[in-house]
């Protein structure tokens, strides 16, 4: 034997080896889905290739997507795809499948921006506990869903206590949702104990290493050069993830001024905003008071980002920090602490229900100044703490664990806060332009 085919024959061998030994560790999951392309991310236990099989049908993956090297953190954008297509998949090498190929590890491309479809959005906040709480709230939304594919779900930080590390994710988020990372596309924003390991600035540590997400416009808006903030479309709905730990908050910082160019871009009927520190709260966190854990980050985003939000026809806010559910009246206008807030900064002072005082009603089908918004606190879907849950700007708050579930259909959006027996505890409804029936 030639030494050129020694040296080949012992390199093979080891291809072979060490593709033998390898173990998924980690996902599949999906990131940074739009019209024609995903994302799709693993871990294995040895370096190997990356290949990802795809197709029509579970027994027909004839299409490959891969990318170069030999890794244990595999992420392979598949591209060339059609606008709201069901595709299965697998995951592995070329010849060996590590996961997938069956019914149950599929993802759904994104409809053609601005197009009315109906739209499933789960919301969870301060989820990373990796306790039977987290899980009782997830088997709670399962049980709602049933059927429903979800097409895309928000974290809203604090993703994974206490420190963001990446034994606490393994736990709190690859563990705990292992079904719904590989069906439907997740989007999380950074809380307080995520940035304990990791840095915005550098766009380093865990948090940047285990997720992708747009950095130059991929899934629509303007590109903000970093994933510590970001933007996309999904359907008719813009939705924004702001950093409210560690961005400069103020008028002149980078994230600000980004935030009301992509406001001004935005022409989606609907547009949605998440961060992780509520500008309302009387839970676990005090708006009014900001203690030292939040270090006045409650009352700079309210003073400095909802008026750009509001100015720019945002329609409702997400955040957690606080470990229960709030939910204002739909408000205008508002930035000062909880004593200074009135009947004049209520748009509507009902409760935002079809079979009670009426949904809130906006004139606007699409993104118009001040017709006012509604603001969430969703801190509760890993543990509750509690508060005296008695912020003016609240038409109801409550102590309890659970997920917030958006359903966006044309111009009505309908949202529910469910328990952990799934069970709705609060709903409202957003009507926008002509109302709709049922």
């Amino acid at each position: 034997m030639t030494p050129r085919r020694l040296l080949f024959g012992l390199f093979t061998s080891a291809f072979t080896l060490a593709a033998a030994a390898q173990t998924l560790t980690r996902g599949p999951y999906l990131q940074l889905l739009t019209p024609n392309s995903v994302v799709i991310r693993w871990r294995t236990d040895e370096p190997t290739t990356n290949y990802v099989h795809y197709g029509n049908s579970p027994g027909q993956l004839d299409k490959l997507a891969w990318s170069a090297g030999m890794l244990t953190e595999h992420v392979v954008r598949v591209a060339g795809l059609k606008p709201h297509t069901k595709y299965f998949y697998s995951v592995g090498t070329i010849n060996q499948t590590l996961a997938g190929g069956t019914e149950d590890f599929y993802f759904i491309t994104a409809p053609e921006p601005g197009e009315r479809r109906p739209v499933r959005v789960l919301v969870l906040g301060d989820s990373g506990t990796a306790t039977t709480n987290a899980a009782a709230v997830r088997m709670a939304y399962e049980k709602f869903t049933g059927d429903r594919p979800t097409d895309l779900w928000l974290m809203l930080g604090d993703n994974a206590y206490a420190h963001g590390t990446d034994a606490q994710y393994q736990a709190a988020v690859f563990e705990m949702y292992p079904a719904l990372l590989r069906t439907s596309p997740l989007w999380p924003t950074m809380g307080n104990h995520d940035n304990r390991s990791c840095n915005a600035t550098t766009q380093s540590g865990i948090y940047y290493d285990i997720f992708t997400l747009p950095t130059q416009g991929q899934a629509g808006g303007l590109l903000s050069g970093t994933e510590a903030y970001y933007s996309y479309d999904y359907a008719n709905v813009h939705f924004i993830c702001l950093d409210s730990e560690e961005s400069d908050r103020s008028p002149e910082g980078l994230m600000p001024r980004w935030l009301k160019a992509d406001l001004a871009a935005n022409k989606r009927d609907w547009t949605i905003a998440y961060f992780h520190h509520p500008p309302y709260t009387k839970g676990s966190h005090d708006s009014d008071a900001d203690d030292e854990e939040s270090g006045g980050r409650l009352r700079e985003v309210r003073e400095q980002i909802l008026p750009m939000l509001e100015t720019g026809g945002v329609d409702l806010v997400l955040a957690g920090h606080s470990h229960s559910y709030e939910r204002s009246f739909l408000i205008d206008r508002h930035y000062g602490n909880s004593k200074t807030f009135g009947a004049k900064f209520k748009k509507d002072v009902g409760d935002g229900r079809e079979e009670g005082d009426g949904a809130y009603h906006k004139r606007t089908f699409g993104p118009t100044p001040h017709e006012g918004t509604v603001y969430v606190v969703a801190g509760s879907s890993g543990k509750k703490s509690g508060g005296t849950l008695d912020h003016p700007a609240m038409f109801t708050s409550t102590n309890a664990l659970g997920s917030l579930v958006l359903d966006i259909n044309s111009n009505r959006l309908d949202a529910t806060f469910i328990n952990t027996r799934a069970e709705k505890l609060d709903h409202f409804t957003i009507i926008k332009g002509r109302k709709t029936r049922h």
